[in-house]
């Protein structure tokens, strides 16, 4: 994926300045209209830049990528794997080391500078980091949380988006990188080659039925304590 365009940057920006002042004012009605603009923008950006030419792109890029399909923080093992599969350039994982500490490093010198970071999932309990995980600062603040379900959640809606995506684009590789995610979720059954693809995304879909109440309850009382928090901690989380 290239730079997102000048003009959809300019409007992330602006639509998370009005958040900020819309949060600070107790404006929630306005706050979630807000939210929801910001995701449409967000979507909107990556199906502009889906249609240009493909070029070779930074590594930040790619990452960016992955993490779109995957639609939730993730490890920077899975994101490799997830470029790796669907991608014909090769992303080094080395190039994710120390990733996340200059995308804050930038975002604190100049937060306007780029139309998305690369930064941090932040744990509901403490609102620091979450250990080996990254996300994108064009996210809602609720889909960087990470509550003691989470994992769980996020690791089934993946199967799920996945199996979407395997269908579309079918290899080897896919399938077995869609396996290697399943296999924990009950009544997927058979191998990479025989995986049914409708089957494990709808048992996947039902045990997230189970979970994704009580874990968005947990990242909404989150979140709320989050809004209070300055920018760079919202992306890169608080530091005691």
């Amino acid at each position: 994926m290239g730079e997102v365009p000048q003009v959809l940057s300019d409007r992330v920006a602006e639509l998370q300045g009005a958040l900020r002042r819309a949060v600070t004012a107790g404006d929630h009605s306005a706050a979630r209209e807000l939210r929801a603009e910001l995701r449409a923008v967000d979507r909107g950006a990556h199906n502009t830049v889906a249609r240009k030419p493909r070029t070779p792109n930074p590594a930040r890029n790619h990452i960016a990528n992955a993490l779109t399909l995957l639609g939730h923080p993730a490890t920077p093992k899975l994101i490799t794997q997830v470029h790796n599969t669907f991608q014909k350039t090769p992303l080094n994982p080395a190039r994710l080391h120390n990733l996340r500490r200059d995308e804050e490093r930038a975002f604190r010198a100049a937060p306007q500078a780029r139309p998305y970071f690369l930064c941090a999932a932040l744990t509901v309990d403490s609102l620091t980091a979450a250990r080996g995980l990254l996300a994108l600062s064009t996210w809602p603040l609720e889909q960087r949380l990470v509550g003691p379900l989470t994992p769980r959640v996020h690791l089934l809606s993946m199967v799920t988006r996945l199996a979407d995506k395997v269908s579309a684009h079918p290899s080897p590789e896919a399938r077995r990188l869609l396996w290697q995610l399943a296999k924990t979720v009950p009544d997927v059954t058979g191998t990479p080659d025989t995986l049914d693809l409708q089957a494990c995304k709808t048992a996947a879909q039902r045990e997230l039925a189970v979970h994704r109440e009580a874990d968005a309850r947990h990242r909404e009382q989150a979140r709320r304590a989050a809004e209070q928090l300055d920018a760079a901690a919202q992306l890169f989380g608080y530091r005691r």
